[in-house]
C-alpha cells in the first residue's frame, strides 16, 4: 500500500512539475521596447543596445520592435505603458524619470502603474564648460557663479534631471545659476561649444565630441570616485583624469540617472522573472561591457529590492530639492 503511494506521489510529482514548466512565461509575439525618449538620445540608445545584444546572442525567440514615445520629457511613453496594465509585451526604457516626473507635472500615470524589472546602468553627470572660459578648476567657476550677475547653466527639459543637479549646486554652494532648459542634452552642447551658455552638466557621452574637437572642456565629475581610465579623449586627458566634485571643494559627493527598465503594473510574476533573467544575461555579454565603456557609464545592475531601495532614495532626494526650490509638488 505504501509502495503504490509512494509510486502515485511520484508520478503527480512528475506532473506537477512538468505542468509547473509548461506554465513558465515567455513571449510568443513581437515584444514591444517603448523607448520614453527622440531618436537618437541616450535612452533611445540604451534599448536599441539591448536589442541588437539579444538579437546576436539569441537570448529569446520573440522579435523586438522599439517604438519611441519621448513628448513630454518622457511622459508620453510612461503614459503609454500605464494604458497597458496586465500586457507583458510592453517594455518601457527610461531613466529616473519615470518616478520623479509625476512630482513636479500633472500626468496620466503615476509610478505605481508601472513595475520595476532592472536598473541596468547609471549615467554620470560633469560640470562642463567652453574650452575658452577662464575658470581652471570648479573653485573659479563657483566663485565666478558667487558674483551679482551668475552664470547661465543649461540643460535638457525643464525640471527634469538635469536641472535637479543644478539646483542641487546652487543650494550647496550659495552661486547664482540661470538655468536654461533646451529640448535634449546634445542641444545644450551645441550651446556650450558655441559660447551661448556658460556651462552644462551633461552625461559624458553628451559632450564627448565637443570635448574631443577642443570646444569644451570638463571640471568635474559628481561622482565618489573617478571615472574608469580609458584612452585619451583630448590632448593627454581620459575620462579617469577628470577629478571628482568633491575633490575640488564642491560638497556635492553623488548625482547619477539610472537607466531603468519597467513593465506595466499587473503583468504575471513569471514574465517580469523572463525579462530579468534576459536583461542579466545581455549585461554579461561583451557587446554591453563595449556600450558600457563607449558611452563612460557606471556599469551597475540592480533588480527587486535593491532596485526599489535605490528609487525609494533618489525620489526622497530629489523631492527635498523640488521643494526647496519652491515647484509645486504634486
Amino acid at each position: 500500500m505504501n509502495s503504490k503511494m509512494s509510486i502515485a506521489a511520484a508520478v503527480c510529482a512528475v506532473i506537477f512539475g512538468a505542468t509547473a514548466a509548461q506554465a513558465e512565461w515567455k513571449p510568443t509575439k513581437p515584444v514591444e521596447f517603448v523607448v520614453t525618449s527622440g531618436a537618437g538620445g541616450g535612452t533611445d540608445t540604451f534599448a536599441r543596445t539591448i536589442q541588437s545584444i539579444i538579437a546576436k546572442n539569441n537570448l529569446m525567440e520573440a522579435p523586438v520592435v522599439v517604438v519611441n514615445k519621448g513628448g513630454g520629457s518622457g511622459a508620453e511613453g510612461y503614459v503609454y505603458g500605464a494604458g497597458n496594465a496586465g500586457n507583458p509585451y510592453k517594455l518601457i526604457f527610461g531613466t529616473n524619470n519615470q518616478y520623479l516626473l509625476p512630482y513636479v507635472a500633472k500626468l496620466g500615470y503615476k509610478p505605481a502603474d508601472m513595475v520595476p524589472v532592472a536598473s541596468m546602468a547609471l549615467d554620470e553627470f560633469l560640470i562642463w564648460v567652453n574650452a575658452e572660459a577662464p575658470y581652471k578648476d570648479i573653485k573659479d567657476f563657483v566663485d565666478a557663479a558667487k558674483k551679482p550677475e551668475g552664470l547661465k547653466m543649461g540643460g535638457s527639459q525643464s525640471k527634469d534631471t538635469d536641472q535637479t543637479l543644478v539646483s542641487i549646486v546652487q543650494n550647496a554652494t550659495g552661486a547664482k545659476f540661470t538655468y536654461i532648459p533646451f529640448k535634449s542634452g546634445g542641444e545644450a552642447a551645441v550651446q556650450l561649444a558655441g559660447a551661448h551658455i556658460d556651462a552644462n552638466v551633461n552625461n559624458p557621452n553628451e559632450n564627448f565630441g565637443q570635448w574631443k574637437a577642443g570646444m569644451v572642456r570638463p571640471l568635474c565629475v559628481f561622482s565618489a570616485n573617478r571615472m574608469a581610465a580609458g584612452p585619451k579623449v583630448a590632448g593627454d586627458m581620459s575620462w579617469s583624469d577628470i577629478p571628482t566634485c568633491k575633490e575640488g571643494g564642491l560638497n556635492v559627493e553623488n548625482y547619477q540617472m539610472p537607466r531603468t527598465v519597467w513593465l506595466p503594473a499587473g503583468v504575471p510574476d513569471d514574465a517580469v522573472k523572463f525579462f530579468v533573467d534576459v536583461l542579466t544575461k545581455a549585461q554579461q555579454t561583451p557587446e554591453w561591457k563595449s556600450y558600457i565603456e563607449r558611452t563612460s557609464q557606471t556599469d551597475r545592475f540592480l533588480t527587486g529590492d535593491e532596485m526599489r531601495s535605490f528609487v525609494k532614495a533618489d525620489e526622497e532626494k530629489a523631492v527635498q530639492v523640488f521643494k526647496k526650490e519652491g515647484w509645486a509638488v504634486q
